[in-house]
């Protein structure tokens, strides 16, 4: 049996991101999302989660971007000077190898964060990282602890495969420097959350078996995500996207993914790839399919 999860990463960002991907969920192939707690477009989530129920909603564990969820006080060594979230995995790596990341404030923010989810009736399908930090050493391990507090039963491992990186990449003439920093990163943390896999099933949390999206955020080809479906393995894949619509709210904000959000979603919603999907007899489902069969 081949599944085939395709995850929406950022619900909450901004309201147009919410309609991208709710559009990539109705017309599309998107199964679940990740849902950022102190997005701009929050308060819209309750509305989305209810009307469209089978679309899986996990948590996007953040510590980059926005207000923090937690009392700031609670949680001062993990803001900038603007008093919101700030550094990406590469300054909480050196952070974490200087010894002066607040493991214990990472560990309150996030559990403020899957708070606010669950308050506000949500149950999450699964955990993941905003830009993958989850997957830092001594970070992936609070994640776990957090997941089992919370009764979420699932997690992604950001361990990007390299037959379906390849896959992903077909349309193209070259490679692009995105494309080439992108599968660094892919590589790099494959390298630092190498016992990740062996910790969450320890813990009893259900994974998928493959994963791949990382080298071509931003630069999806219609051919690469034909390919992948051509030759999607046996087992359940995961298949990171970030699909949305440009609204001014989006402009303003700290993201390099743009316009490319909008030529996801209509990848995303070919009819061609839906035909691909039935044909080949692949298995769209979310994570919490994933922990139920665990």
């Amino acid at each position: 049996m081949r599944n085939l999860i395709v995850n929406a990463d950022d619900l909450g960002w901004t309201g147009g991101v919410n309609r991208g991907i709710v559009d990539a969920h109705r017309k599309g192939l998107v199964t679940s999302t990740s849902l950022l707690a102190n997005g701009r477009a929050f308060s819209e989530v309750m509305t989305i989660s209810r009307e469209n129920p089978e679309l899986g909603i996990g948590v996007h564990l953040n510590l980059s971007d926005g207000p923090p969820t937690a009392a700031a006080s609670e949680v001062a060594g993990l803001l900038g000077k603007t008093g919101n979230l700030q550094g990406g995995p590469e300054n909480k790596l050196l952070r974490l190898a200087q010894r002066s990341l607040p493991l214990k404030e990472v560990e309150r923010e996030w559990d403020a964060q899957i708070a606010k989810i669950r308050t506000a009736g949500i149950q999450p399908t699964h955990l993941d990282g905003h830009k993958h930090v989850h997957m830092l050493p001594g970070l992936f391990e609070i994640a776990v602890r957090l997941a089992k507090r919370h009764g979420i039963r699932a997690i992604r491992v950001a361990h990007e495969e390299s037959t379906l990186r390849a896959l992903l990449a077909a349309g193209k003439s070259g490679k692009s420097t995105a494309q080439l920093k992108q599968g660094v990163q892919a590589r790099g943390l494959k390298l630092l959350g190498r016992d990740a896999r062996e910790l969450a099933e320890r813990a009893g949390l259900a994974t998928a078996d493959y994963f791949c999206g990382i080298a071509q955020t931003g630069i999806l080809t219609l051919e690469g995500v034909s390919r992948l479906l051509e030759n999607l393995p046996e087992g359940t894949t995961e298949f990171m996207t970030h699909p949305g619509y440009v609204d001014g709210e989006l402009r303003e904000s700290a993201t390099r993914l743009q316009e490319s959000r909008e030529s996801e979603g209509k990848i995303l919603m070919d009819t061609g790839l839906r035909k691909l999907v039935a044909t080949r007899g692949i298995r769209l489902i979310n994570y919490g399919l994933v922990a139920e069969a665990a």
